[in-house]
């Protein structure tokens, strides 16, 4: 495995923890329902960042595009719920459209991964 490959099962792992600390804040919380979404952002995407490595190792997608569609999913999951979260306990967010911008580069990352998968490999 890569360098790259493991930084992302570091960061992966990293989103599935805090998605979970999210999850138990949210559960416990008055009116968290940002902290939920929050939590289910980054647990799906940590799954998902598992998966585009995986694929990628197995030469199933076209390597670099897979790690960058990872890549992608792990700052556009980290923007999205960051935001999320701030608002939430600071009453501000990161910056103005910073879930937005999260949330359109997840879709990118998305569609990434579906343009890995259709290339041909060499």
């Amino acid at each position: 495995m890569n360098r790259a490959g493991r930084i992302l099962i570091v960061l992966a792992a990293i989103m599935g923890a805090d998605g979970v600390m999210l999850a138990a804040a949210s559960a416990h919380g008055a009116d968290a329902s940002r902290l939920a979404s929050a939590s289910s952002m980054l647990l799906f995407h940590a799954s998902a960042v598992l998966g585009a490595v995986a694929l990628a190792e197995r030469a199933l997608v076209h390597g670099k595009i897979g790690i960058a569609a990872a890549f992608g999913f792990v700052l556009a999951a980290t923007l999205f719920a960051g935001d999320l979260t701030l608002r939430h306990y600071a009453g501000n967010g990161l910056f103005p459209m910073a879930a937005p911008t999260g949330g359109t580069l997840l879709i990118a990352s998305w569609l990434a991964l579906a343009v890995s998968a259709a290339w041909p490999r060499r």
